[in-house]
């Protein structure tokens, strides 16, 4: 297996996606929410690039627009991107339409490969245990902070690594991956840090996002894994052992991957 990590957006043109399983990572916010709606029930989540391209899909009951420009709500938008929004009553059988600053970026293009997840900290473990059920390369996209590097979504990438190569020491890991794996288990055991050190969590905390931060910093509380098809990333859950919300602490710390 040859894992591959794009640490930045500036980096998702050269980063190989064709035939390859690939995941997006937005942790602060997208691919969390997205999870979250997921939880939720909703139908799908289909990313877009901008608000004229969400307002052309709305389609009464059976379409919700979600989505931020700075980290805040979109004037008229139903939701805004904070994955406690996403709740059944607001979302369950309907489709999501989202575009965010960062995240719909890297999932549109995780969309070109064979293969397309999101991942998040709340769903890491049965985001890789998916990527790594495909039998691919795996590539992974970070969504960054404003096309710059984000020190959460490479920690969120870091942990992938980590769990996907557990066990196959024939990996390949390119000089990212390398980089995300060494920060992920920097990081395992005490992702609350990232409120602080993350430039982007300091941002959100100076909006009085702090709940937000909460909900995303948290990890292996879904094991719902949103896959691409038909357009959108519908719901998956993984039936593999040690997939779900409640796996032991050995294997939610990512310390012995």
């Amino acid at each position: 297996m040859r894992v591959h990590v794009a640490l930045s957006p500036s980096e998702f043109a050269d980063a190989p996606v064709s035939g390859r399983t690939v995941l997006a990572v937005d942790v602060l916010r997208a691919t969390s929410a997205a999870v979250a709606a997921c939880e939720a029930g909703c139908r799908r989540v289909v990313p877009v690039p901008d608000e004229a391209a969400a307002e052309a899909l709305r389609d009464g009951a059976g379409v919700v627009l979600a989505g931020e420009r700075g980290g805040n709500p979109i004037p008229g938008f139903d939701l805004g991107n904070s994955p406690d929004e996403f709740t059944r009553a607001r979302v369950e059988g309907r489709t999501v339409v989202l575009t965010t600053t960062n995240g719909t970026a890297a999932m549109m293009r995780a969309a070109a490969g064979a293969a397309a997840g999101l991942a998040a900290l709340t769903n890491v473990t049965a985001a890789a245990g998916w990527a790594r059920d495909q039998g691919r390369d795996v590539t992974i996209l970070c969504a960054g902070d404003n096309g710059a590097f984000s020190l959460e979504d490479a920690v969120c990438a870091g942990l992938l690594v980590a769990r996907l190569t557990d066990g196959v020491p024939a990996a390949e890991l390119s000089g990212g991956a390398e980089a995300a794996r060494a920060l992920g288990l920097h990081y395992a055991g005490r992702l609350p840090r990232l409120a602080a050190d993350s430039s982007w969590a300091r941002r959100l905390a100076h909006q009085a996002r702090e709940v937000d931060l909460a909900a995303c910093l948290r990890q292996d509380v879904s094991a719902m894994v949103p896959v691409f098809a038909a357009g959108g990333f519908a719901v998956t859950r993984p039936e593999r052992a040690g997939l779900a919300a409640g796996a032991p602490a050995r294997d939610r710390a990512g310390s012995g991957a």
